[in-house]
């Protein structure tokens, strides 16, 4: 049997998602597969790439070839320099900055909190002026009732 480790897509139309998968070669693309060894969204910015690392070597290591895309993949994880014991090459795979995502994420919520207190701020402005103005009419009212 024929063992490749290639690309199942899923998701919607022009939103691709794709999982990393060791499939008989013989089965369709979105067929049934032996394992799950990873996941990749070419959407994300950068591209998020996930590879189980142990089980993508594992696979190579009994046979399994991959297809021209996880090729790729697994070059720009740096699991295939492993698995071929090439030294000193590394990995090209870009993460994105999750400290940085975080310090962005709090300053949008304090953003969005101090337009929520200044906004409260202003109605109770408002309304404590037209508090006062209700209050500076009703007594002008009475004495025109009591004639």
């Amino acid at each position: 049997m024929a063992v490749k480790i290639r690309l199942k897509r899923l998701g919607k139309k022009f939103a691709p998602f794709y999982r990393v998968v060791v499939v008989d070669s013989r089965k369709k693309r979105d067929g049934r597969v032996i394992e799950e060894i990873g996941v990749y969204d070419p959407m994300q910015e950068p591209s998020l790439i996930r590879i189980d690392s142990e089980r993508a070597q594992y696979w190579l290591g009994v046979g399994a070839q991959p297809s021209n895309a996880v090729f790729n993949l697994l070059k720009i994880t740096g699991d295939y320099h492993t698995f071929k014991g090439l030294k000193g090459v590394k990995p090209r795979l870009k993460v994105k900055d999750a400290e940085a995502e975080a310090a962005a994420k709090q300053a949008a919520v304090k953003a969005v909190a101090d337009d929520a207190e200044k906004r409260k701020a202003d109605a109770a402005v408002k309304q404590a002026e037209a508090q006062a103005a209700a209050a500076d009419e009703e007594p002008a009212e009475a004495p025109a009732e009591e004639a």
